[in-house]
C-alpha cells in the first residue's frame, strides 16, 4: 500500500517526526509526536513501558498516523493502521536503518543506541489500511 503512492516511501523513510494519533480508554483521542521507521509496508514506533498508547491500541488498535502538511495544506500524508506491540521486533539498536536515521538524535538527547533502546523497549507494529496522500511531489 505505502509502495503503490509516488513518493510516499522516500517521505516516510526521510522525515524525522510523524505523530500518532490512538484513543485513549475514556474516548479521547490522543496525538503524540513519534520517531519511526518504515518496515516495507509497516510503520514501527519504539515506546517507553508505560506509554498511554500502549494501553489505549490495547482497547482500540485502530490509529491514525500523519506526517507534517506544508504550512498552506497543499500537501501531506494521513494513514490509517491497525497498531499491535510486536514483540518480535529486535531492539531499536539492532533494527535494521534505525541507529542510522536517528543515531545523531539519540546522541544529541543524551543517549546511547543501548541506552535508548533500554529506555524505548516496547514496539509497536502499525499495519497501514488507508493511505491519504496530496502533494507530496512539490516536497514536503
Amino acid at each position: 500500500m505505502i509502495t503503490q503512492h509516488e513518493g510516499l516511501a522516500e517521505a516516510l523513510d526521510e522525515d524525522l517526526i510523524g505523530f500518532v494519533t490512538a484513543v485513549n480508554p475514556k474516548g479521547q483521542p490522543q496525538t503524540s509526536p513519534v520517531w519511526f521507521i518504515r518496515d516495507g509496508e509497516d510503520l514501527l514506533v519504539y515506546n517507553r513501558t508505560d506509554a498511554q498508547r500502549l494501553r489505549s491500541i490495547v482497547k482500540n488498535p485502530l490509529v491514525a498516523f500523519n506526517l507534517r502538511a506544508d504550512r498552506f495544506g497543499r500537501s501531506g500524508i494521513s494513514l490509517e493502521a491497525k497498531a499491535a506491540v510486536d514483540e518480535s521486533l529486535p531492539p531499536a539498536k539492532d533494527f535494521p536503518g534505525y541507529v542510522d536515521k536517528y543515531g545523531a538524535d539519540i546522541e544529541r538527547l543524551g543517549w546511547t543506541p543501548e541506552s535508548f533502546s533500554n529506555d524505548y523497549p516496547v514496539g509497536i507494529r502499525l499495519k497501514v489500511s488507508r493511505v491519504r496522500v496530496w502533494g507530496i511531489d512539490r516536497g514536503m
